[in-house]
């Protein structure tokens, strides 16, 4: 059990630390916003990390990976999402952050969606959580271990969430990208473009 958590710990960070879409999108609400929009589209990828273990515990995620069209849809769905974000933050060059902060739909529900449509249509959270049940949950492990491990799995990148958008909060960080907001906006939009573009092209 303490190799498995050894693992679980290692994997999740690594995974975190690496930048994909989900960092994007929370820096980009972070910056555009504030420290509680930030968290809220943490939240919102939390929760589809849910849904991922969640499917993937019952074998859905297994079939998603073995089915040509099922993986195609969801990677096709991800990479558009990535690509309409992107070109989205690129046209809001010339308004000021907090404006589009607050122009967005739903308020917080809004950027909680954002971050849950931005991780669940990422193919690449099936493929992760396929190869953690895989290599390190197995047939043989007990109910109340997966649960100790799945919890595991969600602290750590809670935690990683909660220091990224605190850091990204700093004065000294808001002042510097509050000077060059249209910078901001060109690179958070290409980013989303370039990953959305990534996506499409993922192999299974």
């Amino acid at each position: 059990m303490i190799d498995q958590l050894i693992i679980i710990v290692g994997l999740t960070i690594l995974v975190m630390i690496s930048p994909g879409p989900d960092m994007v999108i929370v820096a980009r609400n972070t910056m555009l916003g504030d420290r509680g929009d930030g968290l809220l589209t943490s939240a919102g990828v939390l929760t589809g990390n849910l849904v991922h273990i969640t499917y993937c515990a019952v074998g859905i995620g297994w079939l998603i990976s073995q089915s040509i069209l099922a993986f195609s849809v969801l990677k096709y769905a991800g990479a558009a999402y990535l690509i309409y974000l992107g070109i989205m933050s690129i046209r809001a060059k010339t308004t000021p952050l907090q404006s589009i902060s607050t122009g967005t739909r739903g308020g917080g529900r809004g950027y909680f969606l954002q971050g849950f449509l931005n991780n669940i249509l990422n193919p690449k959270g099936t493929l992760f959580y396929l190869g953690v049940f895989t290599v390190v949950i197995d047939p043989q492990t007990s109910i109340g271990e997966t649960a100790v491990l799945v919890i595991t799995m969600m602290l750590v990148s809670a935690a990683f969430w909660l220091l990224f958008v605190f850091m990204l909060d700093r004065k000294t960080v808001r002042e510097f990208f509050d000077k060059s907001q249209k910078a901001v906006n060109r690179i958070f939009g290409a980013l989303l473009i370039m990953l959305g573009i990534r996506v499409a092209f993922l192999e299974r």
